[in-house]
């Protein structure tokens, strides 16, 4: 992980730490804000056609949204009682387990294909547009087994963001299901990460061509630009939380703005371009708001001076 991107990461962790028990409101329309985006996004990388708002209806108002499958529906539905199972298995003692990814499975693909909900498959599998091939049914079981057991080995060890970020990859390259395997990773990215107290990070839509990149890269052995990218969602979500949760007394000091990368690169000697490639590496501090990156005046000042202390 980018050391910059991992130092914000640990500060916005402590701070959140320090801001417990959280403001029960907040928290809760928060909770209820990522848990739509999560599905949203979630259901949109593996082709659902439901906008954010769609998803919303269906979530809190149980409304059919015409000229859209069923099994969208159920892909929305299913995802949330997923997540619920998540939450639950966050705050448990127990170890994670390949049993819990066929439980979470089940209900991923309830109603849509109950054969092969949370079963294994048997069959031959190739994944499109991507070199890698997934190893043949027969060897699954045994495959799972080791998933589990390093993921036990390494809670603790590991840094629980590049513990998740390789938990998801390594799920996703045994590909133990016939489908819902992209939503069933990264439901057990996020399992990791709560586990450690960190909130859920959200892959988003907008970013799936970069997503199923360092995912390639990381079939080759190159993991480092998974983690960051997991990562990077990981401090949207932590620096998400800490806004919602710290009071508000007075206004923001202005050094806090957001402010889109155009207007920054006018503030430091960098082409917006330049700014664009720190913020998706992670060496910048910045969140999209839509497709458009911003970052602060404070973000600015402290990469100006990571470059000047190498």
């Amino acid at each position: 992980m980018d050391s910059r991107l991992q130092n914000r990461i640990l500060q916005k962790k402590k701070e959140l730490d320090e801001l417990r028990p959280l403001p029960p409101a907040a928290l809760r329309r928060l909770n209820e804000q990522l848990t739509i985006e999560w599905i949203y996004n979630s259901n949109a990388i593996e082709g659902s056609t439901l906008t954010l708002r769609e998803t919303q209806l269906i979530l809190q108002q149980g409304i059919t949204i015409g000229g859209k499958t069923l099994r969208e529906h159920f892909e929305v539905v299913n995802h949330q009682e997923a997540i619920e199972l998540v939450e639950s298995l966050a705050v448990a003692e127990e170890p994670i387990t390949a049993f819990h990814v066929r439980q979470i499975h089940t209900l991923v693909l309830a109603k849509i294909d109950d054969d092969n909900a949370g079963q294994y498959r048997t069959v031959q599998v190739r994944i499109v547009g991507a070199a890698h091939e997934p190893p043949p049914g027969w060897e699954i079981p045994a495959l799972m087994t080791d998933w589990a057991d390093w993921l036990q080995a390494q809670e603790g060890q590991m840094e629980p963001v590049a513990l998740a970020a390789l938990a998801h990859h390594k799920l996703v390259a045994i590909h133990p299901f016939i489908d819902g395997n992209g939503r069933t990773a990264r439901l057990i990215m996020n399992l990791v990460l709560m586990r450690a107290g960190y909130p859920p990070a959200i892959i988003a839509r907008v970013n799936r061509q970069q997503y199923y990149r360092v995912l390639a890269q990381a079939d080759r052995g190159k993991t480092e630009p998974l983690v960051n990218f997991v990562s990077r969602a990981v401090e949207r979500s932590l620096t998400l939380y800490l806004e919602a949760s710290t009071p508000q007394t007075a206004p923001p000091p202005a050094e806090d703005d957001w402010i889109p990368l155009r207007d920054a690169a006018e503030r430091v000697p960098y082409s917006q371009e330049y700014l664009s490639l720190l913020a998706r590496t992670g060496k910048l501090e910045a969140m999209k708001y839509g497709r458009i990156w911003h970052t602060t005046p404070r973000a600015l000042e402290a990469y100006q001076q990571s470059i000047e202390g190498n």
